[in-house]
C-alpha cells in the first residue's frame, strides 16, 4: 500500500469520526469527579451506541509492520477505570451474560461486570487513540487494523452485552411505582 493510499485510509472521514467518538469515550471515563449514576448511565450509553456504529463502519486495512502495535493502557489505568465504573454502578455492576462461550457448557448462569466490560472496551479504544496522537501513518494504519479486528472478535460483543444492563437501568420504572397500588400513571407524566 502506498503512503498516499495509507493516508487516505487513516484520515478517511469514517476513521476520523471513530477517533472523535473514541476520544470522547476515553475522556469521559478518565474525567475526575463522575456525575450521579443516572446521568453517567445516560451519557455512557449514548457514547457506547455511537462507538459501536462508528467502529462498525471502519474501513478494512492491512498490516504494514510485522511488529505489534504499541500499547499505552497500563494495568493501573485499567484498574482505575474498572474501580470508577464499579463504584458508580454499585449493586448494578453485575449482570447475567448469555453470550459467553462458557454458557454453552454451563447449567448455571454466567455473570459479567459492567465495569470490566467497559474497561476492556476502554483499553482497546485508548490504545488506538494514543497511537493516533503521534500522527505516524504506518503506525496509525496498524493500530486501525488491530482496533477493527479486536472490535470484530472481542470488544464489539462486550459493548453490545453491556448495553443490556445499562438499558435496563436507564429505563427501569421509578421505585415509587408499586405494581400492587392502583395509580393513574398518566397523571405522573402530564
Amino acid at each position: 500500500m502506498s503512503e498516499k493510499d495509507q493516508n487516505s485510509v487513516v484520515y478517511a472521514p469514517k476513521v476520523i469520526e471513530f477517533v472523535t467518538v473514541g476520544v470522547e469515550f476515553c475522556a469521559f471515563l478518565e474525567k475526575e469527579g463522575q456525575p450521579p449514576r443516572q446521568e453517567w448511565v445516560e451519557t455512557v450509553t449514548r457514547i457506547l451506541l455511537l462507538l459501536y456504529i462508528k467502529a462498525s463502519l471502519l474501513p478494512e486495512t492491512i498490516v504494514m509492520d510485522d511488529e505489534s502495535t504499541e500499547t499505552f493502557v497500563k494495568e493501573e489505568d485499567y484498574a482505575r477505570v474498572t474501580a470508577t465504573v464499579s463504584s458508580i454502578m454499585g449493586e448494578e455492576d453485575i449482570y447475567l451474560d448469555v453470550f459467553v462461550e462458557d454458557m454453552k457448557y454451563s447449567d448455571r448462569p454466567v455473570s459479567s461486570f459492567v465495569s470490566e466490560d467497559i474497561a476492556d472496551i476502554y483499553q482497546d479504544v485508548r490504545n488506538f487513540i494514543s497511537v493516533y496522537q503521534y500522527g505516524l501513518s504506518e503506525q496509525m494504519n496498524d493500530a486501525l487494523f488491530v482496533c477493527r479486528e479486536n472490535f470484530r472478535t472481542y470488544w464489539g460483543q462486550k459493548l453490545v452485552n453491556v448495553l443490556r444492563p445499562l438499558h435496563a437501568l436507564l429505563y427501569k420504572e421509578p421505585d415509587f411505582l408499586d405494581a400492587d397500588e392502583d395509580i393513574n400513571t398518566e397523571s405522573l407524566w402530564d
